[in-house]
């Protein structure tokens, strides 16, 4: 049987919940369980009251707000325990088409994709601003080259994760999943989609970010953080190379002068230039470095990913061995 989990973060959703769990699909071709998830991340209003008045079967609460990254984290984890074949994360402001989820999933369905992105087609999005469309393709651009994959919108956060893939990725950033996620999946090697969707109009701004210029150093600073990540070679020793290259510069200045015979008057050429070879060369050894971490933290994500599985198995064993007893306890009250 194969199970869908639809996981909304939500942050004081009481008002617009409602209408976004209305919204999800019922029945699905190809999916015999659908189930949804709320993690309401610290809200100081009834939203986790609402979502179990809603019927929505899994609710998992912050006591403090801890941000949209920790949210999905925490949603994934759980939607894992309860064991979805495929983890669908939606907005709870309604921005996407909840019919939608049925193009999303359909790849994973087919065996073509671990990941899915929802593509809100951002270039001509009526719902988005001009300033946001551009900054949005820009970012996306990006990442695309980051992460070595073709998504036309990367911060979108409607996408859809089969267990295998859910399994493998780790979020580590504090301010948005989206980037982080998409980098991870394209270094791993992970089948990644990119699919058309709908969206409707937004009632309100995001709460994730307070303004645009903030939300464009988080997003840097997430994308650079993860890219080291997953690349520390070439990202320090690239650095270490580029300032060697630069130091060479005022050595050759010093040189110059030197061999017409004017080389006393420049020698803070000469230590200009050894100070940048120093620094890019102590950069270079810091990648080496970092590049034997990243192998033992490969390491450790495959230990955590059998442990993973070992959960999962364990999980099984304990749900056959409770359905036998129940069914043995059904079996006794007949007889």
């Amino acid at each position: 049987m194969t199970k869908l989990i639809i996981q909304i973060p939500c942050l004081n959703e009481a008002k617009d919940l409602p209408k976004t769990l209305d919204a999800l699909p019922l029945s699905i071709p190809g999916i015999d369980i659908i189930e949804t998830l709320i993690i309401d991340d610290g809200s100081l209003d009834n939203t986790a009251q609402i979502a179990r008045e809603s019927g929505v079967h899994h609710v998992v609460r912050h006591r403090a707000n801890r941000g949209l990254a920790a949210a999905f984290r925490s949603g994934i984890d759980a939607a894992l325990r309860a064991g979805a074949d495929i983890i669908v994360n939606t907005d709870a402001d309604g921005q996407y088409v909840g019919q939608d989820i049925v193009k999303i999933i359909t790849p994973i369905l087919n065996g073509e994709a671990d990941i899915v992105v929802g593509d809100r087609g951002v270039a001509n999005n009526v719902h988005f601003g001009f300033v946001k469309r551009r900054l949005q393709q820009l970012g996306s651009g990006i990442v695309q080259r980051l992460s070595n994959t073709h998504i036309n919108d990367a911060v979108s956060g409607f996408r859809a994760i089969s267990r295998e893939a859910a399994m493998h990725i780790n979020i580590t950033t504090e301010f948005s999943y989206t980037t982080d996620m998409l980098i991870q999946a394209g270094r791993k090697r992970l089948a990644i989609l990119s699919i058309p969707v709908g969206t409707n109009a937004t009632t309100r701004p995001s709460r994730l970010f307070k303004s645009i210029p903030r939300f464009i150093l988080n997003t840097g600073i997430t994308m650079a953080r993860a890219y080291t990540t997953y690349n520390p070679l070439r990202a320090f020793v690239g650095t270490g190379a580029i300032i060697i290259l630069v130091g060479m510069m005022p050595i050759l200045r010093f040189l110059f002068f030197y061999l017409s015979g004017d080389g006393g008057g420049h020698v803070q050429s000469l230590v200009l230039g050894g100070a940048l070879l120093i620094l890019g060369a102590l950069i270079a050894v810091m990648g080496i470095l970092a590049d034997l971490i990243a192998a033992n933290r490969k390491l450790i994500e495959t230990n955590l990913i059998h442990l993973r599985m070992i959960e999962d198995r364990l999980d099984l064993i304990q749900r056959t061995q409770l359905a036998e007893e129940q069914a043995n306890l059904i079996e006794r009250r007949i007889a």
